[in-house]
């Protein structure tokens, strides 16, 4: 039976690949299984420093698998929260590079992702309320995104948007030329790879966290992290790589 998703691990850049066109990469149980399965081998593989999830076809991800759920007549998502949290909470950065359009539940995955890059021809839309149904476990993370207004005219009315009004509500980082889309996700995936592991997964944090605390509060917290930083042992090689003119040891050799 062929994988439905594809791993591939290359100058510290772990690449999960969802490969089923048949359906537009729609979230069937297998294909969320395999996707399960892939993360917890990016996460755990040391190599791995950055994660890059996209796609094969025109289609990133068409959303949940309707026929498959009309035929077992139960919900075929139901591990889809999960992946979700995974990538939400992922301490390696995860990047999403769409191939192309997205829709209801791929909307999902591309916000869970730090960052996310797509071509200006895709188009985007949660088409939930037209089926009936809500956009409510992909609520989690896109309202997290989007301003409240975009988000209300989105989700409430269905329609299909553009990647630059994507980029405008804060759905994408970047929306670029077909052609420019490689070089655009390994300007990233180059930039990340220079930080240091424990910095990047206490800084992910710390951008989601940091807003919520009180002015003093967040002052105390984080004078302390600092501290905690500077001298620790990643800190320090950063420091002692930076007086030597050297690249530091967590960066993946070239090649």
């Amino acid at each position: 039976m062929t994988d439905l998703v594809h791993k591939e691990l290359a100058g510290g850049v772990a690449t999960i690949t969802l490969d089923s066109p048949h359906n537009r990469n729609a979230l069937s149980t297998r294909l969320l299984a395999e996707l399960a399965d892939r993360l917890a081998w990016a996460l755990a593989e040391p190599a791995a420093r950055v994660i890059v999830l996209t796609a094969t076809g025109h289609v990133f991800c068409s959303g949940a698998d309707i026929k498959e759920q009309r035929a077992s007549g139960a919900p075929v998502t139901t591990s889809f929260p999960e992946i979700l949290e995974t990538i939400w909470e992922s301490p390696k950065p995860v990047i999403c590079r769409l191939n192309g359009t997205a829709r209801a539940g791929g909307l999902g995955l591309v916000a869970a992702c730090d960052f996310a890059v797509a071509p200006l021809t895709a188009s985007f839309a949660f088409t939930e309320v037209r089926l009936g149904v809500a956009p409510a476990m992909i609520a989690v993370p896109v309202l997290r995104r989007l301003s409240p207004r975009a988000a209300a005219e989105y989700f409430l009315t269905g329609e299909v948007f553009d990647a630059a009004r994507a980029v405008e509500i804060g759905l994408l980082s970047a929306a670029v030329p077909p052609e420019e889309l490689d070089t655009a996700v390994a300007r990233y995936t180059g930039m990340l790879t220079m930080g240091g592991p424990e910095a990047l997964a206490i800084t992910k944090r710390l951008v989601r966290e940091v807003p919520a605390m009180s002015f003093q509060d967040g002052l105390r917290r984080m004078s302390e992290l600092s501290a905690e930083r500077f001298t620790s042992a990643e800190g320090q090689e950063g420091i002692a790589a930076f007086m030597a003119k050297r690249p530091p040891a967590w960066v993946p050799e070239e090649g």
